[in-house]
């Protein structure tokens, strides 16, 4: 291969907290983003872009909280060309031992004419400006020509000679869009290192999205051509489409190793775990057909598939599930087992409890053993996701009964615990059970829903498997999406609409008006 082969080390930039939020409807809390932040950390990214700190007092609260425990990898925060967006990234970051920040400015004609309505050299003196306040700052500066694949190549050689000259250490090379295409790509990189002086002193990077479904290929691209660090979310969350998974990514480069001659320092056992607790508290499900993490990446049914597989593993499988952190286990836990071996198999799934918390998922954990015979690993992964929405309140569902008759709306009775103990109880009816129980939770929490979307998978197999529903809400305008888990779906619904509505009360005790749309933190 060609490029960069003496520095063989790919940087992992993750932005799952930031990027990855701005998908409709993964709005995090603080408490979430640090448990996010924390799991990249094991997972060992180089760099956790952990949100935009000038889009929202809340916004900048999570990243100010990720900055300051200081968990090892490089804490940036995004901000806009201008000197408020600058000065709230710093103040935000500062408390982590590596901090970066991370400035932006569209670079096409079409964002020129359309959005910012500034010439080519307004735009430089903008960018330079940045640069120059944020490096005043820190001695780690990123920066970010948006749209640079729709950008003209010699105009956008030209922005990023000016950002090199002007500090920037890491230059950023955004397919904002996903417009591009790998062979396309390529060349523009080796473009910008034939005819940018100093590029080679940068670091390179590259962060594509998905809405052509080539954000891994182009990322491959990239760094085929001399990118070295990558820009990426866990399951490839985020706006539209998506981004680059992470996941991918770094197991087609690890796979591929002979051929990139490249390596991260990703522990790849974290992967599968990090990808559940990122669905878990987004409320995206991981389609089962998705790479590496999928139910189904290791799973093989065709009879050819599974006589290779008896004679030899590597016939039709290039990787290993316990590279990626995938049991290979199926039955684990029945109602006779005793907390030392649920704890020990919490922690072989990849998730870390407090002693509160695992006291409160091995309890869940005995009442669905009385329920259903085996308790398998998704059993347990749907405990835990729902033990953490429970703990963090303000309401828990203590109870809930519904009567429904044909041709009669259903009746549903809900007893929620508020932040008190006080148990308080609610009665309401609606076109279907579900309804009536949501309804009776509005009543209560006084959060209002517009149900959008019901979901439900099974958790695991046999016809007492535990039925997982995601729900799609909208309130207020926005989306937004709740995970539960039951043995009675209705119960996992009302989980489900607990859940969003718990995290739409934490977010206004600590957020305020003034949050800026997604569509202007976009790179």
């Amino acid at each position: 291969m060609s490029g960069d082969t003496a520095n063989n080390r790919v940087r992992i930039f993750d932005t799952t907290l930031r990027d990855g939020e701005q998908a409709p409807g993964c709005s995090m809390t603080l408490r979430e983003k640090l448990r996010i932040a924390s799991a990249l950390a094991e997972l060992n990214v180089d760099i956790i872009e952990a949100g935009f700190p000038a889009a929202s007092p809340g916004d900048f609260e999570s990243v100010k909280a990720i900055a300051d425990a200081n968990f090892g990898p490089t804490i940036c925060g995004l901000a806009r060309c201008n000197p408020e967006d600058i000065e709230k990234v710093y103040a935000a970051v500062q408390g982590a031992e590596k901090h970066r920040i991370h400035v932006f400015v569209a670079t096409s004609a079409i964002h020129r004419e359309h959005k910012l309505r500034m010439a080519k050299e307004e735009i430089i003196r903008s960018a330079v400006g940045a640069i120059e306040m944020a490096r005043s700052f820190t001695d780690d500066v990123e920066f970010s020509p948006e749209d640079a694949s729709r950008t003209e190549l010699a105009y956008l050689a030209e922005v990023v000679s000016a950002a090199i000259e002007a500090g920037a250490t890491t230059v950023n090379i955004p397919d904002t869009v996903g417009y591009t295409v790998p062979g396309e790509f390529d060349e523009l990189f080796r473009y910008l290192k034939t005819h940018v002086k100093g590029i080679d002193d940068i670091t390179l990077s590259v962060h594509c999205h998905n809405d052509l479904g080539m954000a891994v290929a182009n990322s491959l691209a990239a760094v085929h051509a001399g990118a070295r660090q990558i820009e990426c979310t866990i399951n490839g969350i985020g706006e539209r489409a998506g981004n680059c998974s992470l996941e991918e990514v770094v197991m087609a480069l690890r796979t591929r190793e002979e051929y990139f001659q490249l390596e991260t320092g990703i522990e790849t056992t974290r992967l599968y775990p990090t990808s559940r607790l990122v669905s878990s508290i987004t409320g995206m499900h991981v389609p089962r057909n998705k790479a590496i993490v999928g139910e189904n990446a290791f799973a093989h049914e065709a009879g050819i598939h599974q006589h290779g597989m008896l004679q030899h593993a590597s016939t039709y499988e290039i990787m290993k599930p316990a590279d990626v952190g995938l049991s290979r286990s199926s039955l684990v836990l029945g109602k006779h087992s005793g907390r030392h071996a649920f704890r020990d198999r919490v922690q072989e799934l990849g998730f870390v409890l407090d002693e509160f918390e695992t006291n409160r998922a091995f309890n869940e954990f005995k009442k669905l053993a009385d329920k259903k015979k085996d308790i398998f690993d998704g059993d347990i992964e749907a405990i835990i996701m729902n033990v953490d929405s429970a703990t963090a309140g303000p309401w828990i569902l203590k109870s809930l009964s519904v009567k429904t008759l044909s041709e009669q709306p259903a009746e549903a009775n809900v007893v929620l615990i508020d932040e008190t103990g006080a148990e308080q109880s609610s009665t309401a009816s609606g076109d279907g059970p579900v309804a009536a129980a949501f309804g009776a939770m509005e009543k209560l929490t006084g959060v209002s829903l517009s149900l959008k979307n019901f979901e439900l998978h099974s958790t695991s197999t046999g016809e007492d498997a535990q039925g997982e529903v995601t729900v799609t809400v909208m309130h207020e305008g926005s989306s937004y999406r709740g995970r539960g888990a039951s043995v009675d779906i209705v119960e996992a619904g009302s989980k489900a609409c607990l859940e969003v509505m718990n995290r739409l009360i934490r977010r206004e005790r600590i957020d305020a008006p003034g949050r800026i749309p997604a569509d202007r933190a976009t790179v």
